[in-house]
């Protein structure tokens, strides 16, 4: 009866919809972590959490972080979306709505249906996560609504958020919140939270209201990290990075 049971449950999600929980582990706490999305360079014995880009190989022996733009695109992908021009936010002249501090177009996460078109690509990347070995993935970036002129709701970057978190527990991953300190990402379904400048905004208090300790910080100047060290280095994960987070660059922790 076991066995068919096993056998059966494919056709009872395919039926339904519903997918088995998978048990997912957040990142360790009481370790350091590194932020290598620039580029790959050799990880410290006290770091034991890696973030690394999703065409990056994960580092050995430690619990790494997939670093997937999920709302916004990345310069190697424009091919992809020159083929997806309707999934790509627009302004009512029909042009990109661009994120101009990273030169990043928005994705347009005001439907339902674009909503699931977009969570099926990016779901094809977090199952590649899982495929080579990361332990969890963080969507960059949760807050693109606020760089949109007003044409995304926070409404829809949440509901969006809900089919990212879906797919990296289906994959056996864990979700991490990036960004958007104000929202209780826990009831969206995230794991843990990657949490840039919240020294430097004040923000880490709320990261740690809503995630305890897996919270991971991320400072690129150095008056944000000494002041955050002292006031939450002995809890989080602080790490002092380069904006470019080059392989050469500046890398401090705690």
């Amino acid at each position: 009866m076991r066995r068919l049971a096993i056998l059966l449950l494919p056709l009872v999600v395919a039926l339904v919809g519903v997918t088995p929980a998978v048990a997912v582990t957040p990142p360790p706490t009481g370790t350091d972590v590194d932020y290598q999305l620039g580029g790959v360079r050799t990880v410290p014995a006290s770091v034991g959490i890696v973030v690394r880009d999703r065409e990056a190989r994960p580092a050995p022996d430690r619990y790494n972080v997939c670093y997937v733009n999920g709302f916004q695109t990345q310069p190697g992908e424009r091919a992809l979306w020159r083929r997806h021009p309707r999934l790509v936010l627009r302004d009512g002249h029909g042009r990109p709505v661009v994120d101009e501090a990273w030169g990043e177009q928005l994705l347009d996460v005001r439907t339902t249906a674009k909503r699931t078109k977009l969570a099926a690509i990016v779901g094809r990347w977090t199952r590649g996560c899982a495929r080579a070995g990361y332990d969890a993935v963080e969507y960059d970036n949760l807050d693109s609504f606020t760089r949109s002129g007003g044409l995304v709701k926070r409404r829809e970057a949440v509901a969006y958020a809900r089919l990212l978190v879906r797919a990296a527990h289906r994959a056996g991953l864990a979700a991490g919140q990036k960004n958007l300190a104000d929202l209780d990402g826990t009831k969206v379904g995230f794991d843990f939270a990657v949490a840039e400048e919240c020294g430097r905004y004040r923000e880490c208090g709320t990261y740690v209201r809503h995630y305890g300790r897996h919270v991971l910080a991320i400072e690129y100047r150095g008056a944000d990290f000494r002041w955050t060290c002292p006031a939450y280095g002995a809890r989080l994960a602080v790490v002092l990075r380069d904006r470019d987070l080059s392989p050469t660059g500046v890398r401090r922790f705690c």
